[in-house]
């Protein structure tokens, strides 16, 4: 898919990240709010992290080295609260965390090329489009404990559209991210105004955050909305309001 081409992007819209050191891209984990760039690099990727090209362009040798350095300080962390790492039902754990993580932070490894992959369509349609309660599942970033919920996106095209799979898929990649919810919605949101040119985008998500709940303040049963407005959802309130009874309802 020529990404470029097919979502109107000019090459001027990917500026050339900065490098470290080691060549890696620089970090871009830092809100989208303070973001004056594309949320889409050359590659595709969305935001990607200080490690993201490594993780991606790795050998398997390689990944077999990232599970067992994970696996190492798993161990470490298990003998620091006071267990037994070699007792019989904590020896295997190491390993199955380490790969757990890494299924966890999956969405370091996607990219919105891979995602949209050929999903835009030209469409006489500028009525509202709405994928309601998508079940999404993260880890904060600040604890590095889950939290998880429900997102809802609703979008008028531009003349263009988009599978309706991709809104889910789009949602499951920024969430399998360390992540804060905040710039969980911006991000939806922000990619699919870039992805679409819409007359307007919208997202709200509500969840639950085990960080409120396990520990620190520890009130079950509290939850967290946001939502981010784009376009004629934030200019118009009647259009706002219409998205907001149909997700409700």
């Amino acid at each position: 898919m020529d990404f470029a081409r097919e979502t109107n992007f000019k090459e001027s819209d990917f500026p050339i990240q900065k490098r470290n050191s080691n060549g890696n891209g620089i970090s871009h984990s830092h809100s989208p709010y303070v973001r004056d760039d594309s949320p889409i690099d050359m590659d595709g990727l969305s935001w990607p992290s200080l490690g993201t090209k490594q993780r991606l362009n790795e050998t398997e040798e390689q990944k077999e080295e990232r599970i067992n350095k994970l696996s190492e300080a798993v161990k470490t962390i298990i003998e620091c609260i006071g267990e037994d790492p070699n007792r019989q039902g904590l020896l295997k754990t190491p390993d199955r965390y380490a790969k757990a993580l890494l299924f966890f932070s999956k969405g370091y490894e996607e990219s919105i090329e891979q995602i949209i992959n050929d999903a835009i369509f030209e469409e006489d349609h500028d009525e509202m489009v709405i994928v309601k309660d998508i079940d999404v599942f993260s880890l904060c970033e600040h604890h590095l404990v889950p939290f998880t919920g429900k997102i809802s996106i609703g979008y008028i095209p531009n003349r263009r559209v988009l599978g309706l799979s991709k809104l889910a898929r789009i949602a499951e990649m920024f969430s399998r991210r360390l992540q804060v919810q905040e710039r969980l919605t911006k991000q939806i949101a922000v990619a699919l105004q870039e992805i679409l040119k819409p007359q307007g985008v919208a997202v709200v998500m509500e969840a639950t955050h085990l960080c409120m709940v396990m520990r620190g303040v520890q009130k079950p049963g509290s939850s967290t909305v946001t939502s981010v407005m784009l376009g004629v959802f934030r200019e118009q309130a009647k259009t706002r309001e219409e998205f907001l009874r149909l997700i409700r309802s």
